[in-house]
């Protein structure tokens, strides 16, 4: 058999096997860029992230705006409530245990519809003890209360006879109810609920014209007005009579105790 005769299975020129690059090249496609894709592009998404945006911005305004509106808390003028305030004369040195006596009447006496509250004035009075400046709690009218009520003989009756009570203040016998002016004065306007006091800057114990006796020191016993207070260094200085001529002289807080 001759070599012309036999048919070989290699292949021709044209059939040649597709090398390793050429199946790559042809299987191979090139993704398309995530930015180029149409989803991206496409109307619906851009919509749809201004339309988050826009809610972002409008919670954003809308708690800005409730922030801003945040109405302040309602203060109420304690001459604005139910009843009448009325000044009641008590035993001096007796006025929590007068006003406990009342409000505890009221409860027996089934009368809370009619006696409201009863208010001990306070004020901060700044003092000096041992050097020191300290704030006290001091009554603003010793041997007084206030009484909010709604006067009737029921009421009158009630108040008036409770232990320590010597009397209504007013014009002979009958109780004059205080001015609003004189409300607002005595107690400090409160929020709904909270105790009446008298709130504000502190008192300084002494004041300016004020007279005072010299406690200790070349100048013990004398008695003097006050011209001048220096509350940083402590010290007062009061105009003494010595041999008929007023002289000032400078004393330290303690030195000095009122008249």
């Amino acid at each position: 058999m001759t070599d012309s005769s036999v048919q070989s299975d290699a292949p021709t020129d044209d059939e040649s096997p597709a090398t390793a690059a050429d199946v790559v090249d042809e299987s191979t496609e090139t993704p398309e860029a995530v930015g180029d894709s149409p989803e991206a592009d496409s109307p619906e998404a851009e919509a749809t992230d201004t339309d988050v945006a826009e809610e972002a911005t409008d919670a954003d305004d809308a708690a800005d705006a409730d922030e801003v509106e945040a109405p302040a808390p309602r203060v109420v003028s304690p001459y604005d409530k139910p009843g009448r305030w009325y000044v009641l004369h008590t035993q001096s040195g007796y006025e929590n245990k007068v006003k406990k006596n009342i409000e505890a009447r009221t409860a027996s006496m089934n009368m809370e519809e009619r006696i409201y509250e009863v208010v001990i004035p306070l004020e901060d009075v700044v003092e000096f003890k041992n050097g020191k400046k300290v704030i006290v709690q001091k009554k603003v009218f010793p041997g007084y209360l206030l009484c909010r009520m709604r006067l009737d003989d029921d009421s009158w009756f009630v108040v008036r006879n409770t232990p320590g009570v010597t009397g209504f203040v007013g014009a002979g016998n009958k109780p004059s109810p205080l001015p609003r002016r004189d409300v607002e004065s005595f107690l400090s306007d409160k929020a709904e609920g909270e105790d009446a006091g008298r709130k504000g800057k502190p008192r300084l114990e002494y004041e300016i014209n004020q007279t005072v006796r010299v406690k200790e020191g070349p100048f013990a016993d004398f008695q003097g007005e006050i011209v001048e207070i220096n509350e940083d260094q402590l010290k007062l200085k009061v105009l003494v009579n010595i041999f008929g001529r007023e002289t000032p002289v400078e004393l330290e807080f303690a030195q000095v105790g009122k008249v």
